[in-house]
């Protein structure tokens, strides 16, 4: 696996110091996120970007504690199986392999590949119609509004369901119990209230989705 940028510092210093000549940095993959999504399953890579979605915020129905991370292009969900320590707007550098879980690209990642760069900055949801989610937004941070078109279906212990549609296409919005949704809440809604929703351009298998990150994320107009 590549080195962090702050290993490949401390290994190019120890070549000059030694004045090894023969002594070379590692071969990385150092790519935006856009570019990155556009390698091959296996790839090694190392991406930059805020963080969008907090660690273990999808836990109920991924069964991991990744997060997301999003730069002026593109964004992308990083898989862990242990949550690291980063807050919604860190600016982090990931390396690890690329793949995909459930269909959603995702790097996969340990702890100790995630660097945080010192730099915090909200990470701004794109407004897109809902007819929109799809591959190319997937792993963004985007919000949506549109009118309910189906109301709530239960499918807890992941979560729960409901669709919108603002005249371009209906989506599902999913919403995972780890994120803090009370099923009440969301049984309340009905056909035809209009929402403006913020959260991840998900895939889960054949099924785009979009994901909101905690109940302050649904807004009803």
């Amino acid at each position: 696996m590549p080195l962090p940028r702050s290993l490949r510092s401390l290994f190019v210093g120890l070549c000059l110091v030694t004045g090894l000549t023969a002594c070379r940095e590692p071969e990385t993959t150092d790519a935006s996120i856009a570019a990155a999504r556009e390698q091959e399953d296996g790839a090694q890579v190392t991406v930059r970007g805020h963080v969008s979605v907090a660690p273990g915020t999808f836990e109920s129905a991924t069964f991991e504690r990744g997060f997301a991370i999003a730069d002026e292009g593109a964004g992308i969900y990083v898989k862990m199986d242990e949550a690291a320590s980063v807050a919604l707007g860190d600016e982090v550098e990931v390396t690890g392999e690329l793949g995909q879980m459930a269909k959603l690209r995702v790097v996969t990642a340990e702890p100790a590949a995630v660097v945080s760069l010192g730099n915090n900055a909200a990470v701004t949801p794109s407004p897109i119609g809902t007819g929109e989610v799809d591959e190319d937004v997937e792993g963004r941070l985007v919000r949506v509004t549109g009118a309910v078109t189906q109301t709530f279906v239960d499918d807890a212990p992941y979560g729960y369901k409901l669709w919108v549609d603002d005249g371009s296409g209906e989506i599902q919005l999913f919403f995972h119990i780890s994120a803090g949704f009370d099923a009440a809440a969301l049984m309340a809604l009905t056909a035809g209230q209009s929402l403006a929703v913020t959260g991840l351009a998900f895939q889960y298998e054949e099924t785009y989705e979009v994901a909101p990150r905690s109940p302050a994320d649904l807004v009803i107009q």
